[in-house]
């Protein structure tokens, strides 16, 4: 295939919803899969023989995840626009309002729409542990959730759910911490709920993740307040399961040797930049681990494109492939085709071990976005 391409492998994607599944028969729990941290559709219907459906940021995110998956559906937005509310309220089975003015806003819809949607508020007990301040949803002034003092419990006819987030990439003893300064706050509430929905970030499918830990918090949740749990991963149902394999363009020894390639960390891996973080590339080392050392930058004229430091066993040359590990989340998502760079192709490594094109893009796509 000519590179760059993104490849998801099915048997990997499997493994992480065995797993997810097992949490779901042990508890009772519901997950869904978050949409915003993987949305390769062309899988939906894999995933959804697992997990109980998807949820959404947006309403397109919300017509993928219905047209595409089905299950259950549930969205969460700061404030969603009146012309999309009403797309929302026809597809959508869970609605998350951000504050009481959303949902004073949009109750009457609700009413008046004929369907038993659930309507939750997204509360923000004032804890979290993400010590990166713009992944940290609980961080002060944060525009995310109702804080304990703002929620007027005198309108909560027609609220059966509380939703909290306040997790990224992290253990469920972060969990365990979090749930009391979250029940010290809500727990009269909670008595009166049908569901809490317990957010993302919860790095389930990792190596060395507690799940023992996350099976005691949902259970003791579930059997104190006789709610339904939720939880929503995104990163947790992708995690190392895709690749993205890239092709060197030019190697220039400087000082500092420097690999070009037709990969962007800005356009393809944004992560890479905003985290930010060092992928690993399958045979190569950090700086200096091994015989020869390159700066490896990608083709756009951002001078920071760069994806960072590492050593390979013989010296790169013009038309290597390099294959980073642990592409598939948030990285089709972000992706974006700035300088008019092309966007990855997309592939998918079936059960069966075949290697499948999914999806390709061209200057088409390019010139289509722009007007």
């Amino acid at each position: 295939m000519k590179t760059p391409f993104y490849v998801v492998d099915e048997r990997r994607l499997v493994r992480n919803l065995e797993m997810l599944a097992s949490v779901m028969e042990r508890t009772g729990c519901k997950i869904i899969l978050a949409q915003k941290g993987f949305s390769m559709f062309t899988v939906y219907p894999l995933i959804g023989k697992y997990l109980s459906g998807t949820t959404a940021s947006s309403l397109f995110e919300a017509r993928l995840g219905y047209e595409e998956m089905g299950g259950e559906v549930h969205i969460f937005n700061p404030a969603y626009e009146e012309d999309d509310f009403n797309e929302i309220i026809k597809i959508c089975d869970h609605i998350v309002f951000n504050s009481m003015n959303q949902w004073r806003k949009y109750r009457d819809k609700v009413r008046e729409s004929g369907r038993a949607v659930e309507c939750g508020l997204r509360v923000n007990p004032g804890y979290s542990e993400v010590e990166v301040e713009i992944y940290n949803p609980c961080a002060p002034g944060s525009r995310l959730g109702i804080p304990r003092k703002y929620l007027d419990e005198s309108e909560l006819d027609g609220i059966s759910g509380l939703h909290f987030h306040t997790m990224c990439e992290q253990n469920s003893d972060v969990l365990k911490r979090t749930l009391p300064h979250v029940e010290k706050q809500f727990d009269d509430l909670m008595h009166k709920m049908k569901w809490v929905n317990f957010g993302g970030g919860h790095h389930i499918t990792r190596p060395g993740y507690d799940i023992e830990t996350l099976v005691e918090c949902i259970k003791r949740i579930q059997d104190e307040y006789d709610v339904q749990v939720y939880l929503e991963p995104g990163e947790a149902v992708a995690l190392n399961t895709g690749f993205l394999v890239s092709e060197v363009l030019d190697v220039n020894e400087y000082d500092v040797p420097v690999a070009i390639l037709d990969t962007s960390a800005e356009c393809h891996m944004p992560d890479v930049i905003a985290m930010p973080y060092r992928p690993e590339i399958i045979g190569a080392g950090k700086d200096g681990e091994k015989r020869f050392t390159y700066r490896l930058g990608g083709p756009t004229c951002l001078a920071g494109d760069v994806i960072g430091t590492y050593s390979f066993d013989e010296k790169l040359k013009e038309g290597d492939r390099l294959v980073f590990c642990d592409m598939a989340h948030y990285t089709m998502v972000k992706n974006n085709t700035f300088n008019g760079i092309n966007l990855p192709s997309i592939a998918l490594n079936t059960l069966e071990g075949e290697l499948k094109t999914v999806k390709t893009f061209g200057y088409g796509d390019f010139r289509d976005r722009l007007s």
